[in-house]
């Protein structure tokens, strides 16, 4: 192929660019300058509900359809772009919050969806399953307790058969329960808190990699506490910042083998955990009031960065903290 300027293209092209202006000044732009046609972006510090909120409580783990204000986790927003194509996705704790975010969104970016919940959570389930199924792609329901090793095996199983492989990991179920005092930390809440945060990615992690091929991503949920613990979540706060070493450290082991792993570390997102016992009673009105945004994040606000750490467009991206904590710093 030559390297000599082709005239007719120089043409061609100026011919384009003098056709798109006549057309944007046919449809009223006139002397304008085409970016003042633009919506703006939406702005992220009034976009959401902010504090105060209604003070309310449920029964542990929490349902998202029964919070005021529901959670946005993009069911009515978010766009895909066959990002994620062919691709086959297992999450946990996908029946509301983040993991309902990344779920919807992977679906929509055209990947198949098997995703785990406690069987307390199948009313928010069902709703994910429909909308998996809406954005015309298979979803892969599996009730069940991960703090049961068998069971965290059987699910990775089932997902891998059902699916028909794995490429893609979201170890997102958490336990988080509020405590005045490391002397109202029972011992039971203890090892909840460790079992389900550690435990269960460890033996689902392990469990996977029997699937994972050259390409595949791991994506686990962190948590700003994991850097900045907070003095009532003093056990969540360990088993964070656990999961972010554990993700660092395997992202190091498993490079070689071209599989990456990454975690995310949210601030304050508006999820069941808050009205569940993760807060403190009667502290839920200000949640997130104190972050610079002056509110809470949304589950959907997560979504993008799960789809672009479980995407190739990520593929030099591995053993990294990714922070979404509105504006209080970052890993």
């Amino acid at each position: 192929m030559s390297d000599r300027p082709d005239p007719s293209r120089r043409l061609l092209v100026g011919g384009l660019t003098t056709g798109v202006a006549a057309a944007l000044g046919a449809a009223g732009l006139g002397g304008r300058d085409a970016r003042a046609a633009t919506p703006a972006a939406p702005n992220p510090a009034t976009e959401y509900p902010k504090p105060p909120f209604q003070d309310q409580e449920q029964p542990w783990p929490g349902l998202a359809s029964r919070m005021n204000p529901r959670p946005d986790h993009g069911e009515t927003s978010y766009k895909g772009s066959e990002r994620l194509a062919g691709r086959r996705a297992l999450l946990t704790g996908a029946d509301s919050g983040i993991g309902r975010a990344a779920a919807i969104a992977f679906a929509r970016e055209g990947a198949d969806v098997a995703f785990n919940y406690l069987p307390q959570e199948e009313e928010d389930a069902r709703e994910v399953v429909d909308l998996i199924r809406k954005a015309g792609r298979k979803a892969v329901p599996l009730p069940g307790d991960i703090r049961n090793k068998a069971f965290c095996r059987k699910l990775v199983a089932d997902a891998a058969r059902e699916l028909g492989g794995l490429d893609i990991l979201v170890n997102n179920a958490v336990y988080q329960k509020a405590a005045n005092s490391i002397d109202e930390i029972s011992d039971e809440d203890f090892e909840q808190t460790f079992t389900t945060n550690v435990y269960a990615m460890f033996w689902i992690t392990k469990a996977a990699l029997a699937h994972l091929q050259p390409g595949s991503a791991i994506v686990n949920t962190s948590s700003v506490n994991a850097y900045e613990p907070g003095e009532s979540l003093i056990d969540y706060a360990a088993t964070k910042a656990a999961i972010a070493n554990f993700s660092k450290g395997l992202a190091k082991q498993l490079a070689p083998k071209g599989i990456r792993v990454n975690a995310v570390a949210p601030g304050p997102i508006w999820t069941p955990l808050q009205v569940s016992g993760g807060k403190l009673p009667h502290t839920l009105p200000h949640f997130g009031a104190d972050t610079p945004m002056g509110r809470p994040g949304q589950p959907a606000e997560l979504a993008g960065i799960y789809v672009l750490l479980a995407s190739n467009e990520a593929s030099y991206s591995t053993g990294q903290v990714f922070g979404a904590v509105g504006g209080r710093g970052g890993p």
